[in-house]
């Protein structure tokens, strides 16, 4: 779950994830050969494919196929197996659940097949998975927060140097996700128009990556609608990022969640990825005392991220939109899984 910093990664900033408690398990075997079977405990059977020969079929196969060839294409030598997933994650929710299985997927064929990979090269071939087989044009922060979060604090992400640093949630508050129950899907469309916008206002404004604009620099308003819109919102959040650490490392609650506030508003008015839906259940749990809200992941419906005082992230957890909570209010022990 992405704290503060939506839509920054694949514009070259900041982002600030958690880990949450689900968790996406892979059980695989070996078959010789080289075809693949795999089912989902959720899904059911998916369509057999054969290593060297993958291609789309437009299901949640299509992420065990992508790491079958990006793999491949990394020099790393696979053979066919049986592959069974079980996952507590919903899809669709916002809270990268491709990403969990790319990263889950990816261990079980390190561990099968001895491949030579640490955690960040199998981040990298699920976001490779990601952006050349299933066609959606993600940054790395979902596969690396799949990999390297933890649950007991959030994770500072340069997304163009992949440095990360460890930051502690302040003391004396909680973070509560609720699932709207607006599914949604980053291979729609919406999501990739959304990156060719920021690409072509970099291009416009002579930058690399739209982060590398400075705040306040009169050149985004002269850009053409939407344009103009998209390139203040990335500028403006990479910056509530760097904000949102220094207020997490002052302890200080309420200034982060004037932070999640403004963010939210930039996403609905701005890079205009927010829903009626969305909004409504933002507005709710401020109006039962949250400290802050926003709209958490890529947009178009998911889920939201709301910050409470210590004590009162209960309150949170009875939203009337017919929506779910997938983080209690409950403090959570650190996990690696």
């Amino acid at each position: 779950m992405n704290l503060i910093g939506e839509h920054t990664d694949y514009n070259g900033g900041f982002v600030l994830p958690v880990a949450t408690p689900q968790r996406t398990h892979v059980e695989l075997r070996p078959t010789g050969g080289h075809e693949v079977h795999a089912v989902s405990a959720q899904e059911g059977c998916a369509p057999a494919f054969t290593i060297g020969a993958e291609r789309p079929v437009g299901g949640w196969v299509d992420y065990v196929a992508g790491m079958t060839r990006t793999l491949a294409a990394m020099g790393h030598g696979l053979g066919g197996f049986e592959l069974r997933v079980d996952s507590d994650l919903p899809a669709g929710c916002g809270l990268s659940s491709s990403a969990a299985l790319e990263v889950a997927v990816g261990r079980a064929l390190r561990e099968a097949f001895d491949l030579d990979l640490n955690d960040v090269e199998i981040a990298e071939a699920g976001r490779r998975a990601e952006n050349e087989f299933v066609g959606v044009h993600c940054g790395p922060m979902d596969q690396l927060a799949a990999a390297l979060a933890d649950t007991d604090q959030a994770l500072l992400i340069d997304c163009r140097s992949l440095a990360r640093m460890p930051v502690a949630i302040p003391p004396g508050c909680e973070l509560v996700v609720i699932d709207s129950g607006q599914r949604h899907s980053l291979a729609d469309g919406e999501y990739n128009t959304r990156r060719e916008e920021c690409e072509r206002a970099a291009s416009l404004l002579g930058a690399e990556f739209l982060c590398d604009v400075p705040q306040g620099d009169a050149r985004i308003a002269a850009l053409p609608p939407p344009l103009d819109r998209r390139a203040r919102h990335v500028v403006e959040e990479n910056m509530r990022v760097e904000i949102a650490v220094d207020a997490m490392l002052r302890d200080d609650a309420p200034a982060l969640g004037k932070l999640l506030d403004a963010s939210h508003e930039s996403q609905r008015a701005l890079f205009e990825v927010s829903t009626p839906e969305v909004d409504r259940l933002v507005h709710e749990v401020r109006d039962r005392g949250a400290l802050g809200a926003r709209l958490t992941g890529g947009g178009f419906g998911g889920s939201i991220v709301a910050l409470a005082g210590s004590g009162t992230a209960g309150t949170l957890s009875q939203p009337k939109l017919g929506a779910r909570v997938l983080i209690p209010p409950a403090r959570r022990e650190p996990s690696r899984e």
